[in-house]
């Protein structure tokens, strides 16, 4: 069946009116769109899922560094940390920065990663899915339903604007794998669709401006750590989605601010590493050595 949803209120439209989850809405709608069937749609997902579970256990027992040498070892250093004094926030906290950091040194290593929705923000969406699949022991049914959940966000948001650092800063980036990994999160843990595009405005409106200014270029300072806060920040919003905290602005208009505030900002600042962070003496201290 054809769906419209190129935007969250078409979604909440098409799930009153035919009371069908967000991810029963998108399988069915990729499964026409692509003349496959909705079995498809759904092992295709499952390979994905698969994909990011690899990703997340080799980054978990690799100290390989990158080729510039500058990144690579920060998941063992944190794992380490955990071994010996546990994280504040308990073990779902461990889980998820460990598989963020996980996955974005596999990223930068130039293993096999799942683009969700971007290389450079690769590790947060597996880190929040991965984590609370397996803390709640969820079946392999239940991840898919959760990334297609997120899928879909993503696939909204890409409506109107691309999901590249070099058009709209990294809240296009990091910013929308966050966006996606806290309606993920809410689908997992039991809320309803509102509940979950509701989280997903609460965490990318907190998230606007983000710049993408990459040290010497290179997807590495500040987008590994980053992820792992991003992937926190996600689980933050679902929090506050579940318990009836919603945005004052609609969620479709978060996305129409993001668009804008893209727009407004500097082109040094957008991927150009000609700003921010990477114009830093250290940054181009950097930038020189690896030249």
């Amino acid at each position: 069946m054809e769906y419209s949803v190129n935007t969250f209120e078409k979604l909440i439209a098409v799930n009153k009116s035919t009371n069908k989850k967000i991810y029963e809405i998108m399988q069915e709608k990729e499964a026409f769109d692509f003349e496959t069937t909705v079995e498809e749609v759904r092992k295709k997902t499952l390979k994905n899922i698969e994909a990011m579970k690899s990703a997340i256990k080799r980054g978990l027992n690799s100290k390989e560094k990158s080729y510039s040498g500058l990144c690579g070892d920060d998941c063992c250093k944190l794992k380490e940390k955990y071994a010996k004094n546990k994280a504040l926030f308990g073990k779902l906290f461990e889980k998820i920065t460990l598989y963020a950091l996980a996955t974005m040194e596999e990223n930068l290593r130039m293993n096999k990663i799942v683009a969700c929705p971007t290389a450079g923000s690769c590790g947060i969406v597996p880190a929040v899915i991965v984590a609370l699949s397996e803390e709640m022991n969820l079946s392999e049914e239940d991840e898919i339903n959760a990334l297609i959940t997120a899928g879909t966000i993503g696939y909204i948001i890409s409506s109107k604007v691309a999901m590249a650092g070099a058009v709209a800063g990294c809240q296009a980036e990091c910013g929308v794998a966050c966006a996606m990994s806290a309606g993920s999160a809410v689908q997992i843990l039991g809320g309803n669709e509102e509940q979950i595009i509701n989280a997903s405005a609460l965490a990318l409106k907190n998230l606007l401006g983000l710049t993408c200014d990459p040290v010497a270029g290179l997807v590495e300072i500040p987008c590994v750590k980053r992820n792992a806060f991003l992937a926190v920040h996600a689980i933050t919003s679902a929090e506050l989605s579940l318990s009836g905290i919603e945005t004052k602005i609609p969620p479709d208009e978060v996305i129409d601010a993001m668009v804008q505030t893209g727009k407004l900002m500097s082109p040094l600042l957008k991927e150009t590493s000609e700003g921010g962070l990477a114009s830093t003496k250290t940054a181009l201290m950097i930038s020189k050595t690896l030249a």
